[in-house]
């Protein structure tokens, strides 16, 4: 199935990532340094709200640049104290999945930084999407000190077994630097095939 040309600019990138900054200095110097690669391209932050862990370094590196932000957080943690109170665009949700469909709406890309169980289950629901042919948009791990290794070894081993369409395995685009991801992001195109086989494939 071919699919038809659009503007493939991305203009507003979502990124999921931790609430927590991690063991490591080096997940936050890689959110840093994907704020200051997004502003210098021109490309808008669509996340999750939060003024903590990689959300909150993100967010603050994207401001100091001079850069857009656009926050989508549910009211149960937004009245905890946990909305970033600086960002320009703070949209306030009555649930999880509200949050979720939002941000998916407002976003061309979706980008995941090192995270844990939150980060990887918005990182799959997007994937699953394109997978399903609900969206072209490119879904992306940055793959920070190796932090994802895990992750990308399994997708090729549920390939291995069948569980997984080879090319839809392809659509996971990984990389160390946020520069790299963003020019394979830019590249991407979404495969066009659907998820469900013919009996003649099974």
């Amino acid at each position: 199935m071919q699919e038809p040309e659009i503007d493939r600019k991305m203009k507003r990138l979502a990124v999921f990532c931790g609430s927590r900054t991690g063991s490591d200095g080096v997940f936050s110097s890689a959110a840093r340094e994907l704020g200051d690669e997004m502003v210098g391209r021109g490309i808008d932050l669509v996340y999750g709200g939060g003024n903590v862990g990689l959300m909150g370094v993100l967010a603050d590196a994207v401001l100091e640049a001079g850069g857009s932000v656009t926050g989508v957080i549910p009211q149960a943690l937004a009245s905890k104290e946990l909305a970033h109170n600086r960002i320009q665009d703070l949209r306030v949700v009555a649930s999880m999945h509200e949050r979720k469909a939002l941000i998916a709406d407002l976003s061309d890309g979706f980008m995941a930084l090192p995270g844990g169980i939150g980060t990887l289950e918005e990182f799959f629901e997007v994937l699953t999407w394109g997978q399903l042919g609900f969206h072209p948009k490119p879904v992306a791990l940055l793959n920070v000190a190796g932090y994802y290794d895990g992750l990308l070894s399994f997708i090729d081993h549920a390939v291995a077994h069948g569980f997984v369409r080879h090319v839809h395995g392809k659509m996971v685009i990984s990389g160390p630097s946020a520069a790299e991801l963003l020019d394979s992001m830019a590249a991407y195109r979404s495969p066009g095939i659907p998820k469900w086989l013919d009996r003649e494939e099974l």
